[in-house]
């Protein structure tokens, strides 16, 4: 069968935090009396965003963690296998690395990657009502190793988080194939990633309470869906 693009998806909502975000971005200069672990801003605007390749990847690496399948490496189209029938699904939704060269049948079997995560900015409203209280958009946050044995903090560092209740706007594309029939079972796979995110964490520190996250008012080219992704159970058989 040829590959048709049938049509192109818009999934849009809000992505609030209900704990700070860190997700780290590389310094240029080292400043004297600065904070060590800043987070990662918009190089014009200087305001803190959640690129879409962290949300990609988190989402993709919970759903292989679901597949039972994991491994080191992302998974391939050699992995595919009956027992794990998430395998197919997670690479036609994200794709396959540039090292996994398939031959034209496979590549017509899995057909391109279904999604484009954006960058998430941050919603105007949340930014407008922080500065207009005089607040700032980011909290630093200072943690200590203890010493087991004496039972004292050593070793303060300072981290930049993005504060709990903060709201960005979030994006993403879904391509739709004449091999995908209406889109809803490769759509059933994103919500049960998307609900796998909301049950683990984004960015760093997760085991330390950062990071915890909720989408709100999810629309599918402007249809509400935020009562059916409520209801989805990604432990479901």
């Amino acid at each position: 069968m040829e590959l048709q693009l049938l049509k192109i998806q818009k999934l849009h909502g809000q992505l609030q935090l209900l704990s700070g975000l860190r997700i780290g971005a590389s310094e240029g200069e080292i400043r004297i009396g600065g904070v060590d672990n800043q987070v990662i801003r918009h190089p014009h605007t200087n305001e803190p965003y959640i690129p879409g390749s962290s949300l990609k990847g988190k989402v993709r690496s919970l759903l292989e963690w679901r597949s039972g399948a994991v491994k080191p490496a992302p998974l391939g189209f050699a992995d595919i296998d009956e027992r794990y029938p998430l395998i197919k699904p997670i690479l036609q939704l994200f794709g396959v690395g540039g090292g996994d060269k398939l031959s034209d049948q496979q590549a017509a079997e899995l057909g391109p990657t279904r999604l484009a995560f954006w960058d998430a900015p941050l919603r105007r409203e949340w930014v407008d009502q922080v500065k207009a209280d005089n607040n700032l958009l980011v909290e630093v946050k200072t943690e200590n190793r203890i010493d087991r044995i004496r039972g004292v903090a050593e070793h303060p560092r300072q981290a930049e988080r993005v504060p709990a209740g903060a709201t960005f706007d979030f994006t993403l594309s879904i391509k739709v194939l004449n091999i995908d029939g209406d889109g809803s079972e490769l759509r059933g796979v994103l919500l049960k990633g998307l609900r796998l995110l909301e049950l683990d964490s984004l960015g760093g520190s997760g085991s330390r309470g950062y990071g915890k996250v909720k989408f709100r008012g999810l629309t599918l080219d402007g249809r509400d869906i935020q009562p059916e992704f409520d209801q989805v159970d990604p432990f479901a058989a």
